[in-house]
């Protein structure tokens, strides 16, 4: 039975889609669907039904799909013990977020020079869908991603960035230090989103008012929506580490929103299965190290 052919039927099962799973192994259509009919011939039975554009698990197919599920599992672990005795790279390709790469990536990449002094590594910066993309194809060993699900990879949560309203020092909110949505619905927005779920969020919060925010600017880069707010263009929801130092000198002040408590922008570290365990491990211990990763990031 042919370990390609398992995987095209547990990825068309994940995506609901053979053109989603066609798209995520870069195969082409029909030959995602080839596999799925010498997998069906193998097996004597029809795996998929298809209503319209949509497919649904047989009951054979429901019946199969953990068996699928383990074997490949099995595959990766085998795959991950013989890589493992690999020796190092010479150089590991990581791709980052534009805020990791910004804000967390030049002391992630100190401490890893410090841990394999004999590695180079080239970073690229991007959006989680292409990085994605990168890792499948072989073109990245690692990322810093948005939170995601993709079966292809393993993923582990790095870092969990609460999303809280900046204003500058003398606003009439920075005072208070809280303050409910109705309260800002007059005030001048910069709105500042990298298109994740937790962004999501913030719009229904505003859609619950009787009348629309505020919003005279939308940007797409952190940096140009914490300069306006530097310069009292108006106030802005932002991730807390782009806007960590400015809160410690005073020039920005945080306001918790009470119907936005508890949004955050989570990282996720992704690799493909079994790949650079030790530089993983890594950077995983020095998440949950004694010393707190910020305060390894800023000394």
């Amino acid at each position: 039975m042919n370990i390609e052919n398992m995987e095209a039927f547990v990825y068309i099962n994940h995506y609901g889609s053979f053109n989603k799973a066609a798209d995520v192994l870069f195969l082409s259509q029909p030959t995602v669907t080839a596999r799925i009919q010498s997998l069906e011939r193998e097996l004597d039975c029809r795996l998929f039904d298809r209503l319209g554009k949509q497919i649904h698990l047989t009951e054979k197919g429901k019946q199969f799909l953990p068996y699928a599920q383990q074997i490949l599992q099995t595959y990766q672990k085998g795959k991950h013990h013989l890589q493992s005795k690999r020796a190092m790279p010479n150089e590991l390709r990581i791709g980052s977020t534009v805020s990791v790469s910004n804000y967390l990536m030049p002391h992630l990449l100190m401490g890893l020079t410090r841990r394999f002094p004999d590695i180079k590594f080239k970073l690229t910066t991007a959006p989680t869908d292409e990085l994605a993309a990168k890792l499948s194809a072989g073109e990245l060993d690692l990322a810093f991603v948005r939170k995601m699900m993709n079966p292809a990879f393993q993923s582990y949560p790095f870092y969990e960035d609460p999303i809280r309203l900046y204003v500058y020092p003398d606003h009439r909110l920075a005072s208070a230090g809280r303050a409910s949505i109705r309260e800002i619905r007059h005030e001048t927005l910069v709105f500042f989103e990298c298109g994740s779920l937790d962004w999501l969020r913030i719009h229904r919060v505003f859609e619950s008012l009787d009348q629309p925010p505020n919003i005279v600017y939308q940007v797409d880069n952190s940096e140009t929506a914490k300069k306006l707010v530097l310069e009292r263009a108006g106030i802005c929801f932002l991730p807390g580490l782009c806007a960590r130092q400015e809160e410690e000198r005073g020039s920005l002040v945080p306001v918790d929103i009470t119907e936005t408590a508890g949004v955050s922008l989570q990282t996720n570290l992704i690799s493909l299965t079994g790949e650079n365990t030790d530089i993983l491990e890594f950077l995983l211990d020095l998440k949950q190290s004694s010393v707190p990763l910020m305060n390894y990031m800023i000394g």
